[in-house]
C-alpha cells in the first residue's frame, strides 16, 4: 500500500459497493416492469432483449460498484491491476452470455415470424450462439494480455486435421445449411423419402433432421443422407393438395346421375368435414371400361397431408349410403369359367352380390 488503510477508506468503499448493489436492485425492478409490458406487444424480440438486459445490467452495476470501491482503497498498482482485470473478465463473461442469448433469441424470433424460413430449425440458433461465445472468449484472452494471433494460427493448422477427422460431421453440418438455404425442406413440412420414411419435419440441427411419423414415432435422418435422397415434399409449394379416390359403377347406371350425385357428396364433404378445402370444385373423371364396371376418379381437396385420411373416410361412407338411396349399383367383380367336356365348351358365370361394396372404394 502507498498509505495505511483508514476507516474513511472502508466507509467510502462500502458506500461505493452499496451504491452498486442498490443500482442493481433498482435496475432489476425496472426491467421486470418492462418485461411485463413487453409481453403485451406482438413482437417477441423485445421480450428477448429485456430478458437479456435483466441479466447484464444488475451485474454491470455490481461490477461498477466493486471497481469504484477498489479505486477508493489504497491498493498497490499490481493489486489494482489484477482487480481491474478480474472485474473486466467478469463483465465480459456476463455480457458475452447475455449477447449470445439475445442474438440467438432474435434469430429464432426472425425465423419463426417469416414464412419460408426454418422456424424451429436449431442449426442457425446453435451456430449463432457458438460464434458469439467464441468471440467473447477471444476478447477475454486479449484482456488478460494473452496474444490470440498464435492461437488463431494453431487453430487454423489444427482445424485442417479436425476437418479430416470429422468429415461426416462437417458433411452433415453443411448439408443441413444447404437444405435450409435452398428452402426445399423446412420444419413443419410433410415429406416422404424414396427409402420409405415419411412424416412431419420437427427440427433440422447441425447433424441430423428429426421427422415425426403419423404414429408419433421419431425418425432421425443424417442431413447428408437427406440431401442426397429422392424426396417428395407434400407441403410445398402449397400446403393444400388433392387426393384421388377410385370408384366404379355398373354398366347399366346413368352416368349423368352418377356424376351429379357424386358431385353433391363431394360438395357436402368439403363443407362439413374439418380439414377439407371448402372452395374446392368437385371433379369427377370417367376413365375406364372395366370387366364389370365403369371406373372413374373423384378428386378431393384437403388442407394438409394428414387430413386426407379423415376426408376419404367420410367421403366413402357418405357416397356408399347415397348410392344405395339412389339405386346406383357398385358391382362386385365377375369371372367367366369355361369347362370343356370332349368338344363341348360349357360357359359358367360366377358373380358376387351385385350390391357388395367395391374394393376400389377402399383407401
Amino acid at each position: 500500500m502507498n498509505r495505511a488503510l483508514t476507516v474513511d477508506d472502508l466507509v467510502l468503499a462500502g458506500i461505493a459497493l452499496g451504491a452498486g448493489l442498490l443500482l442493481a436492485f433498482m435496475s432489476r425492478t425496472l426491467l421486470r416492469w418492462l418485461a411485463k409490458h413487453a409481453k403485451r406487444t406482438r413482437w417477441s424480440g423485445d421480450d428477448v432483449i429485456v430478458d437479456a438486459l435483466r441479466s447484464v445490467v444488475p451485474w454491470a452495476a455490481i461490477a461498477g460498484g466493486a471497481a469504484a470501491a477498489a479505486a477508493v482503497l489504497p491498493l498497490t498498482r499490481t493489486v489494482q491491476h489484477h482487480v481491474d482485470q478480474i472485474l473486466q473478465v467478469w463483465l465480459i463473461f456476463v455480457v458475452t452470455l447475455s449477447a449470445a442469448r439475445v442474438i440467438a433469441g432474435l434469430v429464432r424470433t426472425v425465423t419463426q415470424s417469416r414464412s419460408g424460413v426454418a422456424g424451429s430449425a436449431s442449426i442457425f440458433v446453435n451456430i449463432t450462439r457458438v460464434l458469439v461465445l467464441a468471440i467473447g472468449f477471444l476478447v477475454v484472452l486479449q484482456t488478460l494480455g494473452i496474444s490470440i494471433a498464435p492461437l488463431l494460427t494453431a487453430l487454423g493448422v489444427g482445424g485442417l486435421a479436425v476437418a479430416l477427422a470429422l468429415q461426416d460431421t462437417l458433411a452433415n453440418l453443411f448439408a443441413g445449411i444447404h437444405i435450409l438455404a435452398s428452402k426445399t425442406v423446412q420444419p413443419g413440412d410433410y415429406i416422404r423419402l424414396s427409402s420409405g420414411e415419411e412424416g412431419y419435419v420437427v427440427d433440422i440441427n447441425w447433424r441430423q433432421t428429426t421427422v415425426r411419423q403419423l404414429s408419433n414415432n421419431l425418425v432421425v435422418i443424417p442431413n447428408g443422407q437427406l440431401a442426397k435422397a429422392n424426396m417428395t415434399n407434400y407441403t410445398r409449394p402449397e400446403q393444400e393438395l388433392t387426393v384421388l379416390v377410385q370408384v366404379g359403377v355398373s354398366y347399366d347406371s346413368d352416368l349423368e346421375q352418377v356424376e351429379r350425385v357424386t358431385a353433391e357428396v363431394v360438395t357436402e364433404v368439403m363443407t362439413d368435414v374439418t380439414g377439407a378445402v371448402q372452395d374446392h370444385e368437385p371433379a369427377i373423371r370417367f376413365h375406364t371400361f372395366g370387366d364389370s364396371r365403369i371406373g372413374f376418379t373423384v378428386i378431393l381437396g384437403v388442407g394438409e397431408f394428414s387430413d386426407q385420411y379423415r376426408i376419404k373416410h367420410e367421403f366413402i361412407k357418405r357416397l356408399h349410403r347415397r348410392y344405395r338411396e339412389e339405386g346406383i349399383r357398385i358391382p362386385a367383380p365377375t369371372r367367366t369359367v369355361a369347362l370343356q367336356q370332349g368338344t363341348v365348351v360349357i360357359p359358367q358365370q360366377r358373380s358376387g352380390d351385385e350390391r357388395a361394396p367395391d374394393s376400389s372404394l377402399a383407401d
